[in-house]
C-alpha cells in the first residue's frame, strides 16, 4: 500500500465518476474557476453600461452578446467535464489553472472586444479551449468505455479553435455572420460527441455548479449597483433619490434569487435524464447567467439617469435597461425550472405575465420600484401557490 501512495497522490487514471455518486459538491478548485471566471462577467457587464450610457444601445446589446457567449462557454465545458471525470491529481489541477489563466485573459480583452478588436479575447478563449482538449484527451486515454465521445470532444474543439483564429483575419463586415455560425459549429460538439455514448456527469453536482455561478452573477449586480451608488453620493442633492433606488434594486435582486433557488435545479435533471433535457438546461441558463449580468449594468443606468448624469437618454430608455433583463431573467427561469405545462398554474401563468408587466413598468415614472414590486409579488405568489408541497429530493 506505501509504495503507491505517491502515485494516488500526484496522479490517477481519469475515469468516469459515478453519476450517483453521493455527497458530491463544488471542490475548491471549481470555486476558485467560478470566482476568476466572474471577473470576466464583471468587466463585460461595465462595458455594457458604458456603451447603454453613451446610447450605443444596439452596438453595446450585440457584443455584450458575443463576449458573454466565450465567458459562458468556456465555464460550461469546464463545469460538465469536472462533474464526469474530476481526478483532482496534479496533472488536473494544472491542465484547470492553465483554463484559468485563459478566462483572466478573455477579461483582459472584453475592453477591446467591444471596440472591435478581438485578438486578445480570442487569444484568451484558444488557450483554455485548447486545455480542454488536452483533458478529453487524457480522458481517452485512460477510459475506454468513453474514449469514442472524448475523441470527438478533442478533435471537434480543436477544429473549432482553428475557425477563431482565422476568424481574426476576416473583413470586418463579416465576422458576425461567422461568429454565429462558430458558436453554433462549437454548441453542436457536445450533441455530436454524446450522440452514441453520454459522459456520466452527475446531476446535483451540475445543478448545484450552476447555482453557484448564479449566486456570482448576482452578487455582481449587487457590486455593480454598489459601486455606481456610492460614486453618485458624492453629489449632494441625490441621497434620498439613491437610497429608494438601492432599495428598489436590493428587493429586484432578492427576488430574482428567490424564485431561481425556490425549486431544486436538479429535479428537472433527475425527472427527464435525457440528452435533449440536459443540453437545454445546461445551453439554456446562458440567458440567466447573461440577463443577471446585465441587471446589473441596467442598475447603473438607472443610477446615472437619477443623478443627470445622462442628458441625452430618456426615462423609458434608461428603464428598459434594466426592466428587459430582467424580464428575460424570469422567462429563463420560468422556462428552465417550471415549465408552461406546470400543474400550479398560477405559477406557470404569473411568471410570463409578471415578466411583461415588468417590461411595461419602464413607462411608469418609478419603473424600478414598480419592477421590484412586480417580482416581489412572483415571489408571494410561488410561496402561497406551493405551500405545503413537498420538493423532490
Amino acid at each position: 500500500m506505501t509504495e503507491h501512495l505517491p502515485h494516488r497522490v500526484w496522479y490517477r487514471p481519469m475515469r468516469a465518476r459515478d453519476s450517483g455518486e453521493d455527497h458530491r459538491v463544488a471542490t475548491p478548485l471549481e470555486l476558485l474557476f467560478d470566482l476568476c471566471f466572474v471577473v470576466a462577467v464583471g468587466q463585460a457587464a461595465a462595458q455594457l453600461h458604458h456603451a447603454l450610457a453613451e446610447g450605443h444601445v444596439a452596438h453595446g446589446v450585440f457584443s455584450f452578446a458575443l463576449v458573454f457567449f466565450g465567458i459562458w462557454w468556456g465555464w460550461l465545458n469546464f463545469s460538465w467535464f469536472a462533474s464526469a471525470f474530476d481526478t483532482d491529481d496534479v496533472p488536473y489541477r494544472l491542465v484547470t489553472l492553465l483554463q484559468i489563466a485563459g478566462g483572466l485573459t478573455v477579461a483582459a480583452g472584453v475592453e477591446r472586444a467591444f471596440d472591435g478588436d478581438f485578438r486578445v479575447m480570442v487569444a484568451g478563449y484558444v488557450l483554455m479551449r485548447l486545455a480542454m482538449v488536452a483533458q478529453w484527451l487524457r480522458a481517452a486515454r485512460t477510459d475506454a468505455e468513453c474514449r469514442p465521445a472524448a475523441l470527438r470532444y478533442a478533435a471537434g474543439i480543436a477544429f473549432c479553435q482553428l475557425l477563431w483564429i482565422g476568424y481574426l483575419w476576416l473583413p470586418h463586415g463579416l465576422q458576425p455572420y461567422a461568429f454565429f455560425a462558430f458558436a453554433i459549429l462549437e454548441m453542436a460538439v457536445p450533441v455530436w460527441a454524446e450522440s452514441r455514448q453520454g459522459t456520466a456527469w452527475h446531476p446535483h453536482h451540475i445543478a448545484e455548479r450552476y447555482g453557484l455561478f448564479t449566486l456570482i452573477v448576482l452578487g455582481e449586480v449587487i457590486l455593480s449597483a454598489t459601486n455606481a451608488i456610492k460614486e453618485a453620493t458624492a453629489e449632494p442633492g441625490h441621497l434620498g433619490t439613491l437610497i429608494s433606488l438601492a432599495a428598489a434594486a436590493l428587493v429586484l435582486v432578492f427576488s430574482m434569487w428567490w424564485l431561481y433557488f425556490d425549486r431544486p435545479g436538479h429535479a428537472r435533471l433527475v425527472r427527464r435524464p435525457t440528452m435533449f433535457t440536459s443540453m437545454s438546461w445546461g445551453y439554456g441558463h446562458y440567458f440567466i447567467f447573461a440577463s443577471a449580468a446585465a441587471v446589473g449594468a441596467g442598475l447603473e443606468v438607472a443610477v446615472a439617469y437619477d443623478t443627470g448624469a445622462l442628458p441625452g437618454i430618456g426615462g423609458v430608455a434608461a428603464a428598459l435597461a434594466t426592466t428587459v433583463p430582467a424580464a428575460v431573467f424570469l422567462l429563463s427561469v420560468w422556462l428552465l425550472h417550471i415549465g408552461p405545462a406546470n400543474e400550479c398554474r398560477p405559477i406557470a401563468i404569473g411568471f410570463p405575465v409578471t415578466a411583461a408587466l415588468v417590461v411595461a413598468a419602464s413607462f411608469t415614472p418609478a419603473p424600478i420600484h414598480v419592477a421590484a414590486g412586480l417580482a416581489a409579488a412572483l415571489v408571494v405568489l410561488t410561496v402561497v401557490a406551493t405551500h405545503g408541497e413537498r420538493h423532490p429530493a
